[in-house]
């Protein structure tokens, strides 16, 4: 994952009504809140002064409950939806710049997106309903075919081809409308609670498939979801949303471990601290412990789990000692892996 945003918004607003821009500037000089706004000017507000970057190959997670803006602010990356106000850039691209032409060439080749509703084709075959995206950009008959195949081959449905939808559970199609927003080798992912439909098994395996191709073909995505135990496996990074307004971004760590206010706090309550937090958000400076530092204290990587830290911390009596880079940078007694514990089951 690169550190260069690849995906860029600024200050979205996208309010809902007959008199949008009234509403907005209403909201701007009186500052009205999302329930004065529907009172006095019968607008919603969708998506409120929202700003973000997405790093190119990175998976970025927005969440929130109902109504939190979620997915509609992710259908504005693509222009599904028009916002009322801000600035969307996608690779430099002015997104809000283009004319129909150029939006429709734009989608095409840019953005793939995978609805939580699989929409497939009926009348079609899984491989015709792959091979879709690169019909629509004319490429010849033989080329999409054996291009959808390779596809269908990543996401192990490749026997599957001459099938049709209604032969496929749930979890198969929705592999196909992965594969058919693959299919064009877009460079962006919209993934709208893609696997919320989804049994909680064949979820949690289709999680596993997602994460697997991410590491293959390194997409930059977009993966919206309600689920934060979602979010924390799939995740490089995750945007809480709430009436309309991000809340926090960060890692799943730094949410858990420093959560911006009491709605984020109560969101994370229920998430465990093992997997999530590492060595480093809880060690200490190397002298606040010296001489609890024995010669043959276990030493770990600065990325360490805290499930790996507390099996650690009962057979050793010694300090632990963090390294990074071939150089110890702190040091983790019991006090504060229990302190993390606590601090955790305290939030649930």
């Amino acid at each position: 994952m690169s550190d260069t945003p690849l995906i860029e918004i600024s200050n979205v607003w996208k309010i809902f009504g007959a008199r949008p821009e009234a509403a907005l500037r209403a909201i701007r000089e009186e500052g009205l809140d999302k329930a004065q706004v529907l009172a006095q000017h019968n607008a919603v507000v969708g998506v409120a002064d929202v700003s973000l970057s997405v790093n190119r190959g990175e998976i970025f997670c927005i969440m929130g409950l109902s109504g939190s803006g979620k997915s509609t602010l992710v259908r504005h990356f693509n222009r599904l939806l028009e916002p009322t106000a801000g600035q969307i850039l996608v690779e430099g691209t002015d997104v809000m710049g283009l004319g129909p032409a150029e939006l429709q060439h734009f989608r095409n080749r840019k953005i793939g997106m995978v609805f939580q509703n699989f929409a497939l084709m009926p009348h079609r075959s899984v491989l015709d309903n792959v091979a879709l995206p690169l019909e629509i950009r004319k490429v010849s008959k033989n080329d999409r075919m054996r291009q959808a195949a390779a596809i269908l081959d990543i996401v192990d449905l490749g026997s599957w081809g001459a099938k049709f939808a209604h032969e496929l559970s749930g979890g198969m199609q929705q592999r196909v409308g992965l594969a058919r927003a693959l299919a064009a080798n877009p460079d962006v992912l919209l993934m709208d609670e893609p696997f919320s439909a989804l049994d909680p098994l064949i979820r949690r395996q289709l999680q596993d498939e997602f994460i697997r191709l991410s590491k293959i073909l390194k997409k930059t995505t977009i993966f919206i979801t309600h689920d934060l135990d979602e979010a924390v496996r799939i995740g490089d990074r995750i945007a809480i949303m709430r009436d309309g307004r991000l809340v926090q971004t960060g890692t799943a760590e730094d949410i858990v471990m420093n959560p911006a206010d009491d709605y984020v706090a109560d969101f994370v309550a229920g998430i465990s601290r093992l997997k999530v937090v590492h060595a480093h958000a809880i060690m200490q400076p190397l002298d606040a412990h010296i001489g609890q530092i024995s010669a043959d204290a276990p030493r770990v990587g600065a990325q360490e789990t805290l499930s790996t830290l507390i099996n650690l911390a009962i057979d050793n009596d010694s300090a632990i000692l963090v390294a990074e880079n071939d150089r110890d940078v702190g040091v983790i007694t019991r006090t504060d892996i229990l302190r993390t514990v606590v601090e955790g089951t305290e939030m649930s």
